[in-house]
């Protein structure tokens, strides 16, 4: 049976809720104050038709907040005008540039003004949805845990020497890439040494992808090219158990496709502006995490003072307000963006 773990990091800015198993993190949730809670995964709201696109058969809706609007795909012969009032949920979070995919749950009620009926689930209500009956860990090793989390996260792949294993999983525009790569050990059988590599292989993909938050296509290259199809697909149902993913064929190359319905943002997006640099906005949490981190590691100084650039102290300045009298800030202009120190006194 696996072993289920999971942290609560409650950082001012920033909520974050790790999900570990077996000793490998599985789950990064992220969860902003100033993220619209109509734009989160499951929440419900009445929103106003802003245009209806026949030729997507889909409707945009204002939920009532800034940011994208949301995306309600319709069904046949299903129509709606520019105006109506409907009731929606959503069933994927923003990302790119596109807005919250919706369901439809009905006609709108009560007055035409777009609003939120019920948030969805926080990331304490996540947790306990993926380890249930188990108490989320806090502190110290919450915040080692997340900053641990976001690092795999954010990387692009990583190797399994147990399984003699160089696994990458990478996302591009089109779709996410896998590939498998496995070291023949001398003294092992090379045939169920393959075998291993590609079940351990989707295993730790499914996981890595996962804990980024990914959907879309996914294409697999596996180890081999004489492989069998049904040990494949049995492997394939195994590792995305509970993804909802739709697999396709084997092909003749080693090839497995399928796809994973989007649902949360990627971590990527949260935590990174175009081009893959931090935002100020990540930088300045940043600093209060570090800053957090000092003052739970050590309960006897009276007091850490962190230093940091001064358009990550402008933002970071009400984050640190929060932490206490303990918690101090300074502008350091010598210092460069996204580069910060936390001293005692």
């Amino acid at each position: 049976m696996s072993e289920v773990e999971t942290f609560l990091d409650d950082t001012p800015g920033e909520v974050r809720g790790v999900v570990a198993r077996d000793g490998r993190f599985e789950r990064l949730l992220i969860q902003r104050e100033d993220d619209p809670p109509q734009h989160r995964l499951g929440a419900r709201s009445v929103g106003r038709v802003i245009e209806a696109d026949a030729a997507f058969r889909a409707a945009f809706i204002d939920l009532g907040c800034e940011g994208p609007s949301g995306f309600l795909p319709l069904g046949k012969g299903e129509g709606l005008n520019a105006g109506e009032i409907v009731e929606v949920e959503v069933t994927a979070e923003r990302r790119e540039a596109k807005g919250p995919a919706l369901k439809r749950l009905g006609a709108g009620e009560g007055e035409g003004k777009p609003r939120l009926i019920a948030p969805g689930p926080d990331v304490i209500e996540r947790l306990r949805c993926a380890a249930t009956g188990v108490e989320p860990i806090r502190g110290v090793a919450a915040i080692q845990a997340s900053w641990d989390a976001e690092e795999e996260a954010l990387g692009s792949g990583e190797v399994f020497a147990e399984w003699a294993l160089d696994l990458a999983v990478q996302r591009m525009r089109a779709l996410i890439a896998v590939d498998i790569d496995y070291t023949h050990l001398p003294g092992r059988d090379a045939r169920k040494g393959r075998a291993q590599a590609n079940r351990q292989g989707l295993n730790q993909a499914a996981r890595m992808i996962r804990l980024s938050g990914w959907g879309g296509l996914v294409a697999v290259d596996l180890v081999g090219t004489t492989l069998d199809p049904a040990q494949v697909t049995e492997m394939a149902k195994t590792a995305f158990a509970g993804d909802d993913a739709t697999l396709g064929p084997l092909s003749r190359f080693g090839l497995l496709q399928l796809a994973l319905p989007w649902r949360t943002r990627p971590v990527e997006e949260i935590l990174l502006e175009a081009g893959g640099r931090r935002s100020v906005t990540t930088r300045a949490i940043d600093v209060a995490r570090s800053l957090r981190h000092a003052m739970l590691s050590d309960t006897a100084t009276p007091r850490f003072t962190a230093r940091c650039s001064p358009d990550e102290a402008a933002a970071a300045a009400p984050l640190i307000a929060r932490l206490g009298p303990r918690a101090a800030l300074k502008a350091d202009a010598v210092l460069a963006a996204g580069r910060f120190m936390v001293e005692e006194g």
